[in-house]
């Protein structure tokens, strides 16, 4: 017989049922509460909770989504707990960390396909009732074109523009991606589902701003960037693009201009396989850690492979920036 425990969650006043070798996340998804999340994979520690009372079994995880300090605080990742018994478990909250948002289903029809890379198609996407759809800067939605199964993207755009934006990775055998690639055009009709994810610009902090980009993973980056300078908040935004080769690279001129009109702007495109004039080269994360000792009071967006984000946080970590500010966007390949 199915062993079922129950997690009850204090904020919403609500407990929800959890099925033997299911996460409490998973539950919580499926049972249709918001629970703040992103990779899933505990990765980015964006699920993070206290866990109140009860046992848990934790599945692997990175260190830095979760310490070995923090686990003796009595906290524990969402995505990777199966209760043993009973629990209460509360996320972490506070004024600025939920983006209270609901998911929804919208209607779209490609506006815009754009070749950024030989592997990148930006397409921009026009939502019929846009006023309808709400996000904030580095959510992403889950992406459904027609014939093909759903993909989840990140949103490149700024919340108060028309059209929103999209950074699709041509991914070797990705059904999806492959499908787009071959096929996508102005007219074609899509349907998006969202907002998802955690890691999304926090407008409430005021000291500086560290984007981290991989591949693609700049479509997040690009977002939280241009919002933040869209709404004035004035402090410096550093923006580290990293890709493998030239040809890799894009939007290199939209942020060169971008950091010509806004002065706490600064942009780097680092590459880790090809030394060119004018580009820094290496790992992006060992580059940021090159330009900067002391990032304590810093908020860090990080957008890209499993590979890049576990490798540049610890960096950022022991240059003094608090886990719980460093806000992952994980990019996985789908498996088929």
């Amino acid at each position: 017989m199915t062993n079922i425990n129950t997690a009850y969650l204090p904020q919403i006043g609500r407990g929800i049922a959890v099925q033997d070798g299911e996460t409490i996340l998973h539950a919580a998804l499926a049972a249709g509460i918001a629970y703040p999340h992103g990779c899933r994979m505990g990765r980015c520690g964006a699920c993070k909770s206290h866990l109140v009372s009860g046992e848990v079994e934790l599945l692997k995880h990175t260190p830095f989504s979760l310490t070995e300090e923090e686990k003796a605080e009595g906290l524990t990742l969402a995505c990777r707990a199966m209760p043993r018994s009973n629990v209460t478990i509360r996320w972490l909250d506070g004024a600025d960390e939920i983006a209270d948002i609901p998911a929804g289903r919208f209607e779209g029809v490609i506006a815009q396909t754009v070749q950024a890379t030989h592997d990148i198609k930006l397409v921009r996407v026009k939502i019929g009732n846009r006023h309808q759809f709400d996000f904030r800067a580095g959510q992403y939605v889950r992406f459904l074109y027609p014939g093909s199964p759903p993909r989840d993207y990140s949103i490149a755009s700024r919340p108060d523009e028309e059209l929103i934006e999209f950074h699709i990775r041509h991914v070797t055998g990705g059904a999806t991606s492959a499908r787009i690639f071959a096929q996508a055009t102005a007219g074609d009709t899509i349907t998006i589902e969202g907002p998802f994810g955690s890691s999304f610009l926090r407008e409430k902090h005021r000291g500086p701003i560290l984007g981290i980009a991989g591949g693609s993973g700049l479509a997040p980056v690009k977002a939280v960037a241009e919002t933040a300078l869209a709404r004035n908040m004035g402090q410096p935004i550093h923006v580290y693009f990293g890709a493998r080769a030239s040809r890799d690279l894009y939007m290199i001129e939209h942020f060169r201009e971008l950091s010509t009109l806004h002065g706490n702007l600064s942009f780097v495109p680092v590459l880790s396989q090809e030394a060119q004039p004018g580009k820094r080269s290496g790992q992006v994360g060992a580059v940021v850690a090159e330009d900067f000792s002391d990032l304590d009071g810093w908020k860090a967006y990080l957008a890209g492979p499993p590979a890049m984000i576990d490798a540049t946080a610890p960096l950022l970590i022991e240059r003094g920036i608090r886990a719980a500010d460093i806000h992952a966007d994980v990019f996985f390949t789908p498996e088929r």
